[in-house]
């Protein structure tokens, strides 16, 4: 186990971890693997690049809401709907 991962977990990430990673192709892209003290959560990440510096962070997760606020609205007429009484029931 390295010094700075060591020191990281015990400061409670107060220490900034680095480590050498391999640049590597991916048919027509250039990939790195992540290592595992790098891991992001979930499936979707944003990546930009500032400078010299590639910044990749982890998707925050969409509500509902945000989800909702994407679709496009319906235009269709819906054919109005018969409100029926429930049939009665013996008990």
């Amino acid at each position: 186990m390295s010094t700075a991962y060591a020191l990281t977990y015990a400061m409670e990430g107060a220490v900034t971890v680095e480590r050498h990673v391999k640049i590597f192709k991916n048919g027509r892209n250039q990939a790195i693997r992540i290592p595992r003290e790098f891991e992001l959560p979930g499936e979707d990440a944003i990546m930009r690049k500032e400078g010299d510096k590639l910044i990749i962070e982890a998707m925050p997760p969409k509500s509902l809401l945000a989800l909702l606020r994407g679709l496009s609205p319906i235009e269709e007429d819906f054919p109005p709907i018969q409100d029926m009484l429930p049939d009665d029931i013996d008990l």
